[in-house]
């Protein structure tokens, strides 16, 4: 009977994850530091991880609270919910306060806590980041992608948003809003959220705004949702995209006060799973989100340097006859080379997967196909993160520039494997 029951366990949980993947993201950078492993070169470009490094202010904080070691609030340390309320108040121009702030071991584990706590449905626009699909499969949530297009720079828009909840307007939903995106860097004109925002309140949508790369906006121009739709939406962020601090895995959720019930239902789900998040790296973003002088240069100089290679990349992708929205934000884009289409499937190249895999093997340029953002296996869209170069490098060099905005010379000092990787994607494509 024991090993009857046993067995339909396994069943259950194998439905659960079947078809499913490790983390695309986290498969291509094993994959590339293997290759780098077997003395095989290889650019980076395929997982999104900061290339610059944490302010050192950060780091000394860090350093000084090594020592703590005791258990913290479930819902995170009393100080820094007060800063991550007091940095909303002043980046962000929303009312936020501390009580209405959850802290957690990264923003992936928060937003997968919320959709196990939310019985709801999942919208999300494709392409987007490659874990909001997958989450809601392991907890059987039904998912409804939204298509976006090129032209409208992948953007979310309100008519379909309407049309997918006007059938059955009750229903509760979750919307997951990502912008700067992962993976095309377009954002969303204030017109747009605004149009947004009311669609949302008219179904009473749950609405994530995963503004993690919300600090990194090119131009330092980012503008969140929650000022328009404050009452349904939870504004998602961390430290890893615009602090360098990825692998310190800590994430914020901020709630409105007419959603805390489902900050509390989260935290109990948290105080049986991960307890609370690392002490010493609460402490220390306490003085990533105080921020100061020299935390606004780093982020100054950080953008700028983003900007010039955003620039310098569009260039060269359009020489490949490649087309995508231009980046706004973040460190991503998203080239569509259906260009070559005819001369890759004489190549026996059908799919996004197997454009990635021959451009790697062939070029050691690491990339993610499209397909594992939601489009269609046989789109050859491709997502590209600029980020193998030596930040700490550019960033010093940024200082020292002259020049208010910084040059194709810049990034072809500064970031010299982006390009190398460029120009083997080049010959490779007129090659073919």
């Amino acid at each position: 009977m024991g090993k009857k029951n046993s067995t339909i366990i396994d069943i259950n949980l194998n439905l659960n994850v079947r078809g499913l993947r490790p983390s695309a993201t986290l498969a291509i950078n094993e994959k590339s530091n293997e290759r780098l492993q077997n003395c095989q070169n290889v650019y980076k470009l395929g997982l999104g991880q900061s290339p610059f490094p944490v302010p050192n202010e950060v780091v000394e904080s860090l350093k000084t609270y090594a020592y703590k070691k005791d258990y913290l609030p479930v819902k995170g340390l009393p100080e820094l919910r007060q800063a991550v309320a007091d940095h909303n108040i002043r980046v962000n121009k929303i009312d936020s306060r501390p009580e209405n702030i959850l802290i957690g071991p990264g923003s992936k584990e928060l937003i997968f806590i919320l959709q196990l706590v939310y019985y709801g449905d999942l919208i999300i626009p494709t392409p987007s980041w490659v874990s909001y699909f997958p989450q809601a499969r392991i907890i059987g949530r039904h998912v409804n992608w939204v298509p976006t297009i090129k032209e409208n720079g992948y953007r979310l828009t309100p008519e379909k948003l309407d049309l997918i909840c006007r059938t059955d307007p009750g229903r509760p939903r979750i919307v997951i809003l990502n912008y700067p995106s992962n993976p095309t860097g377009s954002t969303y004109t204030i017109d747009r959220l605004k149009e947004v925002a009311e669609v949302a309140r008219k179904y009473k949508i749950v609405l994530i705004s995963d503004e993690i790369y919300g600090m990194i906006h090119h131009q330092g121009k980012h503008v969140s949702i929650a000022r328009f739709y404050p009452e349904g939406t939870i504004i998602s962020s961390g430290l890893s995209k615009w602090c360098g601090a990825g692998g310190w895995r800590l994430g914020t959720f901020t709630f409105p006060a007419a959603l805390n019930w489902l900050m509390d239902a989260m935290s109990i789900v948290a105080s049986e799973t991960y307890t609370a998040t690392s002490a010493p790296i609460q402490y220390a973003a306490i003085t990533a989100f105080n921020g100061s002088d020299s935390i606004s240069e780093y982020l100054r100089l950080s953008r700028k340097i983003l900007k010039a290679i955003a620039r310098y990349l569009s260039s060269r992708l359009e020489k490949m006859h490649a087309t995508f929205p231009k980046p706004e934000g973040a460190f991503y884009m998203f080239p569509d080379f259906s260009y070559y289409k005819e001369k890759l499937n004489a190549k026996g190249i059908y799919t996004s997967v197997e454009l990635c895999d021959a451009l790697l093997d062939e070029t050691g340029v690491a990339l993610l196909p499209g397909s594992d953002f939601g489009r269609q296996p046989d789109e050859f869209t491709l997502r590209l993160a600029y980020v193998d170069f030596n930040g700490e490098k550019a960033l010093n060099a940024a200082a020292l520039s002259k020049e208010e905005i910084l040059q194709d010379a810049f990034v072809e000092t500064n970031c010299n494997r982006l390009v190398k990787a460029m120009r083997n994607m080049d010959e490779w494509f007129n090659a073919l």
